[in-house]
């Protein structure tokens, strides 16, 4: 059960590879890693991906699962060790952009759901829409930025300190704000082999502002294998006391495209 999500990412996989081959608008790619570790440290990390991409001709729709598991040997008070999970998150997202008669403009209508067992929030979930434009688009680089208003509902981690006007406590509610959504998509394709990606979207609420960095780089190891390293930043603006206002997460993986 614990490694449940990751596995059907995998099964994805092997259907999407199916329906790519019959349909060439389709585009997919999948991202697999995997550390254990034993002896004087035991630590158990899984993390997979999954990006399928649409291409119409007035839509280009982009879907996206991923997911993170880890368990750390953790040393108690007496001396013993027990293993313990210590990160395990879920996300998926949807979005549809409705091509403009203009050039490089769209329209579109964005949905997404994150599962965060460790995170400032429990469960959050967005949806969105608003305008979209590329600012840069030649043969080794592309910028796009979009921007629009959202809703965006949210539940507290069930052990949350964090109270209300009132002084009650907030812990495993939910929650809902209009949000204001900006994001930067930016890819530079250094050279034949390499290629070097950063997205940066910020959510703007009057409870919470959470802004979200991916960085990464890729390296072609064949035709569809590429070798990918990843460093991501989520920080929320108001979070309780016992959590920390960032979170960061640096991953090496293997991608393989469809």
């Amino acid at each position: 059960m614990k490694l449940k999500y990751l596995s059907l990412l995998v099964a994805a996989c092997a259907a999407t590879n199916v329906v790519a081959e019959e349909k060439k608008t389709w585009e997919a790619n999948a991202e697999l890693g995997a550390i254990i570790t034993s002896g004087n440290t035991e630590t158990t990390t899984f993390k997979g991906a999954l990006t399928v991409k649409h291409n119409l001709e007035k839509w280009n729709n982009e879907y996206k699962l991923s997911g993170i598991y880890k368990e750390d040997e953790v040393e108690q008070d007496d001396g013993s060790k027990i293993t313990e999970r210590t990160n395990e998150k879920y996300f998926g997202s949807a979005q549809g952009n409705y091509k403009l008669n203009e050039d490089n403009a769209h329209l579109f209508i964005y949905a997404s759901y994150l599962s965060d067992y460790f995170g400032a929030y429990r469960e959050e979930a967005v949806i969105s829409g608003g305008y979209g434009l590329r600012l840069i688009d030649n043969e080794t680089m592309v910028l796009n930025a979009e921007f629009g208003p959202g809703y965006k509902y949210f539940r507290y981690p069930d052990d949350s300190t964090e109270v209300d006007e009132n002084g009650q406590s907030l812990a495993d509610e939910w929650e809902g704000e209009v949000i204001a959504l900006a994001k930067a998509d930016y890819t530079w394709q250094i050279s034949e082999g390499a290629k070097f990606t950063q997205l940066l979207a910020v959510e703007y609420g009057d409870t919470n502002t959470k802004t979200r960095s991916e960085t990464a780089l890729l390296t072609k190891i064949n035709g569809s294998l590429q070798m990918k390293v990843g460093f991501n930043v989520t920080h929320n603006s108001d979070v309780a006391d016992d959590k920390d206002n960032t979170d960061t997460e640096t991953a090496l993986t293997l991608v393989y495209n469809f």
